[in-house]
């Protein structure tokens, strides 16, 4: 038996459809013209989709631990998303004059690995069926499809296998088995409500006669809110936000800029910080109601979630104080004092992998250049639509040094300890991800000699960390190249961890201990 809810899903993909049918019939046009809109944006093929996903989802997944670990599961899910993207991307009607193998490959990897970097312009050289086709691509790469084809099955089938959900506890790093679900269930409607509010105020702070007719006001908005959120940095604009009629619009900016923010910090710190107020505002209904009684405040903020929001704010902090002082004179110089603040708020936050830009890229001076690649290295947060090696993994380390410099045996922060599991995980992290930018960087010089090592050097940070910024190179770039930031835009988004971890046996036992000695290192 279907459920309520499966039920009024199937009523509104059938009125959908119904609706499209007449629309696509010229049989309601004329009595309601604004119904064109549904015709000109070619949501028939969004009602398609819904119809697909509605069948898939009946569809019973099962994944053997013992054949596939999560790791597995997660690189094949990405892989099998850019090899569908590629084909569709390839279709007649997503491109105006047709597309390559190679240039439709790049830009459905880097729409499925959020990163943002462009070969060919998707405003003008992608149809709105291409773009809709990028715009759902980005949406699945940034929230993962397996979140998506996990919830979505659990929904129409309301159960799933014990295999399964001990695979997608992993995936999504809940605590409990019987927390899975509730997980997905909330990271889907999270998405969700940031992205369509985030629309709508992006389509108020739009003026007018920029963005002509209601329909394409509305397609901007939807699509630069997605994008934003998924970290993904794709833009229907040649220039991003740096276009004329754009680049002084600071209200637009700065949902743009909360909406990565919100992305990037991670859906547990999102879920954690909703925790805590929800006991804050309990706690001072109680004490209003009682004034005499002491309230029990427990351990509500993490520490994840502590170390996560203290990194990102002294990151976007100290980013926006020297990209403001060493773009005064510079990109800042045509802005107001109040500009100059938001465009270099703006600056310090999308290098952690959003991928817009408020200014040229190329007229950045060579310091604040370093300071972006530094930014780009770390990236987002843990659990997160964004890239990088994680701020958290970037506070281990730092936090790891301080301890060896004090001549402390363990790192210790907020009255816990730190486990030697983290630490080493996050030096792998950090060595990993300079091995696999070396190489690319090394890759690209001697495919692309003729380009420069600064210019080859932030197209391969920007790749990993998938970022998408770039400072004109792109395009421009060999067949030989493209396949490099190909391969390092998806290994940035599916981490080299995973990778190692996904094709080397894990040892299960380590019942016995070897004799401990000291290396020698300086």
């Amino acid at each position: 038996m279907f459920s309520t809810k499966v039920r009024i899903f199937d009523g509104c993909i059938l009125f959908l459809n119904s609706l499209l049918l007449l629309i696509k019939l010229d049989l309601l046009l004329e009595l309601i013209p604004w119904l064109s809109f549904f015709n000109n944006m070619g949501w028939l093929y969004l009602a398609l989709l819904a119809f697909f996903l509605r069948e898939s989802s009946e569809l019973q997944l099962s994944l053997d631990r013992e054949i596939l670990n999560p790791a597995q599961v997660f690189m094949i899910s990405f892989l099998g998303l850019i090899f569908m993207g590629t084909l569709l991307l390839m279709l007649p009607k997503a491109t105006h004059e047709g597309i390559s193998v190679i240039d439709a490959l790049f830009t459905a990897t880097s729409a499925v690995c959020v990163t943002g970097l462009i070969v060919v312009d998707t405003g003008t050289y992608f149809t709105n069926f291409g773009q809709t086709l990028i715009l759902i691509l980005i949406q699945l790469g940034g929230l993962g499809i397996m979140t998506f084809a996990s919830y979505f099955s659990y929904f129409f089938r309301g159960k799933s296998s014990y295999e399964n959900q001990i695979m997608l506890r992993d995936l999504t790093n809940s605590e409990k088995i019987g927390e899975v679900f509730s997980v997905l269930k909330k990271i889907v409607f999270l998405t969700l409500i940031i992205e369509v509010i985030g629309a709508f105020i992006i389509f108020l702070s739009l003026k007018p006669g920029i963005v002509k007719g209601f329909t394409n006001q509305l397609f901007f908005s939807i699509f630069h809110s997605i994008s934003a959120f998924c970290n993904a940095g794709f833009s229907t604009l040649e220039n991003s936000l740096y276009e004329p009629e754009f680049k002084f619009n600071y209200p637009l900016q700065i949902i743009i800029v909360f909406l990565f923010i919100l992305g990037g910090i991670g859906f547990p710190i999102l879920f954690n910080l909703y925790k805590y107020f929800k006991y804050f505002f309990k706690n001072q209904y109680a004490k209003l109601e009682h004034p005499s009684n002491r309230i029990y405040t427990p351990w509500v903020i993490s520490l994840n979630t502590r170390i996560v929001l203290l990194t990102t704010t002294l990151l976007l902090l100290l980013g926006t104080a020297l990209f403001y002082f060493f773009e005064f004179n510079n990109t800042l110089k045509e802005h107001s004092w109040f500009g100059k603040l938001i465009v270099s708020f703006f600056g310090a936050a999308t290098p952690r992998t959003a991928g817009f830009n408020t200014v040229d890229m190329g007229a950045l001076n060579f310091s604040t250049l370093m300071i972006i690649f530094i930014l780009m290295w770390i990236g987002a947060s843990p659990g997160s639509t964004g890239g990088g090696i994680k701020t958290s993994t970037f506070a281990l380390t730092t936090l790891n040094f301080l301890s060896l410099a004090r001549g402390k045996d363990r790192v210790e922060v907020f009255r816990r300890e730190i486990s030697d599991l983290s630490i080493r995980r996050a030096f792998a992290i950090v060595a990993l991800s300079l091995v696999v930018i070396g190489t690319s960087i090394f890759l690209i010089a001697t495919f692309d000699s003729e380009k420069t090592l600064l210019s080859i050097a932030f197209e391969c940070f920007s790749a990993y960390s998938t970022v998408g910024l770039s400072i004109g190179i792109t395009s421009k770039l060999s067949m030989a190249s493209k396949v490099v930031i190909i391969i390092t835009m998806f290994i940035g988004r599916v981490s080299m961890l995973t990778i190692l971890i996904a094709f080397l046996r894990r040892v299960k036992y380590l019942n016995y201990k070897y004799p401990k000695e000291e290396i020698l290192m300086n």
